[in-house]
C-alpha cells in the first residue's frame, strides 16, 4: 500500500502550528519548591519578594568609631573636635550601630588622645552606615516570574530571608532510540552494526538546556515493542523523543507508535535534512507530554531538535538562554574610576533613540542586589580615571544584545506598581525585558529628555496650581517631542508605628521627631517640602530631614525597625510593613514618554499590563491606588 504520511510544512509554520497546539492542549511548566541554596540556574515560578530587609540592622560600614554626629560639628584641621570616652564607641565593619550613636567615623579618621579622641572633620548623620533596608527592603520584589537564577540572585533571596523558591521543575525528556542494527558504541563493530551515538548527543543537548534526560534500551522495529517502550516512558517523562522510524521505510513505525498513544499534529517539514520528522502529543493525568519522532540521521536530528523542539523546551522550563558578549554603550552619567585597578562596573542596558544606554548601578560590595538587576559589566581599564556622562563605554553583556534592544527603560519615581506591571509582561510574554530604576521624578524627567529612558514615573506637584506634573515638563521640556500618559491615583501621607504611639496627626507634629525622608529630587520630598512651607515649618526644626532613602518600602522599613518615628509613603508600602497610615493627599502618578518610544513594542505591552484586570486586581490588594483610565494622553 503507498505510503502517504508526509506533509511539507515551511519551517516556521510546522513551529508555530505546533506551538499552538501544545498551548491550546494546556501544556504548562511544572513547579516544585527547592532549597534557594540549591536553586541556582533554575527558573522562578513565581514573582520572589523579600521576606526581611537586608541588612536587617543598622550596620556599622567601616572600622572606627560610633557616635551621634551633631558632636562632631564644627570640627575641622585648625580646630579639632576632642571626644571622651564614653561619648563614642569603638566599632568593627558589620557591628550593630550603638543605639545611640547615628554614624561611624573611620579609624583612619580618629586620632586618639588622651582620655578620648580628637577627630579633624565633622560627620554627618547616617555616614558609614549600612541602614536596614539599604540593599533590600522587606516586601520588595526580588526577582520576578520565569526568571533564571544566578549566584549573585541565590544571595540577594538568602539575604532577603527567602529559604525556599518555587521554581520551574526540570523537564524530563526520554529518549528512546530504535532500530534492529544498533549497538551500544564498541571500539570494534561488525558489519552492518550501527553505533547508537544519537541518545548521547540528544540527551546533552537537553541538559545544556536544562532539562534531565532519561535515555531508554534500543527498541527493535517491531511496532508492538516500540509502543510498550513509549507508553514506559510516557509514564516516567514529560517530552519523549522517538529516534529513526520516521519516514517511510519498511521498518518504520514511529507514526504508527505515536498514533497509538496519542495524536499526530504534523508529519513532515520542508527542511533538509529533517523533512521526515513527526510532531505529535498525548496527555497524562491532565498534563500534555509532547512527543517527537526524529530522524535517525543525528545531523538531521540536532538541525530538529535546535529549530523544532528548542522553543518547545522553552515553553517548558521558561528558561532564556544566553550568549555573552561585549557591546559599546553610552553612560548615562559619570563614572570615576581608581587608576590602580581594572574596575567592572554593574549597569543596566537598553537601546534608546537608537544607541545603547548603559545605567551604572550601586557599587557598593554589599549591594548584591544589583547583581540581580544588571545587564551588562562595565569595564574601566587599569590608569584610567573613569568616563564623563555620553561617552563610550565597553560593556560586557550578561543577557544577549537582542533582549536589550527589546528592553524598555523606565526610570524615575519608584512605585511598587511597575514592578507589578513588569511581572505582568514577563507572564504572558517571556521575551519581555523591562530595566527599572529609581531616581526620583526629576532624575525621570531629564532622563527621558536626554535620550537616556523611554519612561519615566512622575509624581511632582505645581505649588502655585495645586496640579502635577504638566507644568514641570513644559518647563524643563519646552521643546516638546513628548507626551505625559495618566497612570495612577495613589494616597500619600505619613507613616508611623502600629496604634501611632507618639499622637502623630499631621505635617505640623514632625518638628523634632526622628524623621526618614526621600531623596532630593523625588515627588515625595517636594510634597514634603511645599507641605512644610505651607505651615511655615522650617525643615532644620525636622531631626533626619537630610536623612534620604530611594523607595517608598525603604523608608517603611526604617520606620518599622523604630530607627525613624514617621516618614512620608504610599499607602501600599505602610501596609507591607504593618504600620499606621495618616493620609495626607491623593495624588497623581503619571508617566511621561519620548513620542518615538510610542511604537515600540515593549511599551504596547507595558500598556497592556497598565490596563489589565490583574494588575487593578494586585493594586487593590495593595491598598492606595485608583486606575483611572491609565495610558490616556494628559494636555501639556
Amino acid at each position: 500500500m503507498a505510503f502517504t504520511y508526509l506533509s511539507n510544512y515551511p519551517l516556521e509554520e510546522a513551529r508555530e502550528l505546533y506551538l499552538n497546539a501544545l498551548n491550546q492542549a494546556g501544556l504548562k511548566p511544572q513547579v516544585e519548591s527547592v532549597p534557594t541554596s540549591s536553586a541556582n540556574g533554575r527558573v522562578t515560578a513565581e514573582a520572589v519578594y523579600a521576606r526581611i530587609c537586608a541588612p536587617h540592622y543598622n550596620a556599622c560600614a567601616m572600622d572606627g568609631i560610633a557616635l551621634e554626629a551633631s558632636l562632631t560639628n564644627g570640627a575641622s584641621e585648625t580646630r579639632p573636635v576632642t571626644l571622651l570616652e564614653g561619648s563614642f564607641r569603638w566599632v568593627n565593619t558589620g557591628d550593630p550601630l550603638p543605639k545611640d550613636a547615628d554614624c561611624v567615623v573611620m579609624v583612619e579618621d580618629v586620632i586618639e588622645a588622651e582620655g578620648g579622641v580628637q577627630l579633624f572633620g565633622a560627620a554627618t548623620p547616617w555616614q558609614h552606615v549600612r541602614q536596614i533596608g539599604e540593599d533590600i527592603a522587606a516586601g520588595d520584589m526580588v526577582v520576578p516570574s520565569f526568571t533564571q537564577l544566578r549566584p549573585s540572585a541565590l544571595g540577594a533571596l538568602l539575604a532577603a530571608g527567602v529559604l525556599e523558591i518555587p521554581v520551574i521543575r526540570k523537564p524530563v525528556v526520554g529518549i528512546i532510540p530504535t532500530g534492529n542494527e544498533l549497538v551500544q558504541p564498541s571500539s570494534d563493530p561488525k558489519q552492518g552494526d550501527i553505533i547508537e551515538f544519537n541518545s548521547t548527543i540528544f540527551s546533552s543537548m537537553m541538559q545544556e538546556w536544562g532539562c534531565e534526560a532519561k535515555v531508554y534500551p534500543v527498541a527493535v522495529d517491531k511496532p508492538e515493542v516500540i509502543i510498550s517502550r513509549l507508553q514506559g516512558a510516557i509514564a516516567e517523562c514529560d517530552m519523549v523523543l522517538l529516534n529513526a522510524g520516521s519516514s517511510a521505510g519498511q521498518k518504520d513505525y514511529s507514526v504508527e507508535a505515536i498514533q497509538a498513544v496519542g495524536s499526530v499534529v504534523l508529519h513532515g517539514v520542508a527542511i533538509k535534512p529533517g523533512k521526515p520528522t513527526i510532531l505529535g502529543m498525548t496527555q497524562k493525568d491532565g498534563q500534555v507530554i509532547p512527543l517527537i519522532g526524529l530522524p535517525g540521521y543525528p545531523v538531521s536530528g540536532i538541525l530538529v531538535l535546535e529549530q523544532l523542539i528548542k522553543p518547545v523546551v522553552s515553553l517548558m522550563s521558561k528558561r532564556q538562554e544566553q550568549e555573552p558578549e561585549f557591546v559599546e554603550a553610552v553612560v548615562s552619567r559619570r563614572l570615576v574610576s581608581s587608576l590602580k585597578y581594572l574596575e567592572f562596573i554593574r549597569a543596566r542596558l537598553g537601546k534608546v533613540g537608537g544607541q545603547v544606554v548603559a545605567v551604572p548601578l550601586n557599587r557598593g560590595a554589599g549591594v548584591v542586589s544589583s547583581f540581580v538587576k544588571a545587564d551588562g559589566i562595565i569595564h574601566v581599564p587599569q590608569n584610567t580615571e573613569g568616563y564623563e556622562a555620553g561617552e563610550k563605554v565597553r560593556v560586557e553583556l550578561l543577557r544577549p544584545m537582542e533582549e536589550i534592544e527589546q528592553t524598555l527603560v523606565i526610570t524615575g519615581s519608584h512605585d511598587p506598581l511597575i514592578d507589578e506591571a513588569i511581572d505582568i509582561m514577563r507572564r504572558k510574554w517571556t521575551d519581555s525585558f523591562v530595566a527599572s530604576s529609581h531616581v526620583g521624578s526629576m532624575g525621570g524627567i531629564m532622563a527621558v529628555k536626554r535620550g537616556e529612558a523611554h519612561l519615566g514615573g512622575v509624581h511632582l506637584l505645581d505649588e502655585a496650581s495645586g496640579g502635577y506634573n504638566r507644568s514641570y515638563v513644559r518647563k524643563y521640556i519646552p521643546e516638546g517631542g513628548v507626551r505625559l500618559l495618566r497612570c495612577v491615583q495613589r494616597s500619600q501621607g505619613l507613616m508611623v508605628a502600629r496604634g501611632n504611639p507618639l499622637g502623630i496627626r499631621g505635617i505640623e507634629d514632625l518638628a523634632n521627631l526622628r524623621y526618614v525622608n526621600r531623596q532630593k529630587g523625588s515627588g515625595t520630598r517636594i510634597l514634603l517640602d511645599y507641605l512644610l512651607k505651607q505651615r511655615s515649618l522650617d525643615s532644620k526644626q525636622i531631626k533626619g530631614y537630610e536623612r534620604e532613602e530611594l523607595t517608598h518600602t525603604a523608608v517603611a522599613a526604617a520606620v518599622a525597625a523604630g530607627t525613624a518615628d514617621a516618614g512620608m509613603g504610599i499607602l501600599a508600602a505602610a501596609r507591607i510593613y504593618d504600620l499606621e497610615f495618616i493620609p495626607i493627599c491623593e495624588e497623581e502618578y503619571d508617566l511621561l514618554i519620548a513620542e518615538e518610544s510610542l511604537n515600540n513594542p515593549q511599551f504596547q505591552r507595558f500598556m497592556q499590563a497598565l490596563q489589565s484586570e490583574e494588575l487593578k486586581q494586585r493594586l487593590e490588594a495593595m491598598g492606595g491606588y485608583k486606575l483611572d483610565r491609565p495610558g490616556e494622553m494628559i494636555e501639556l
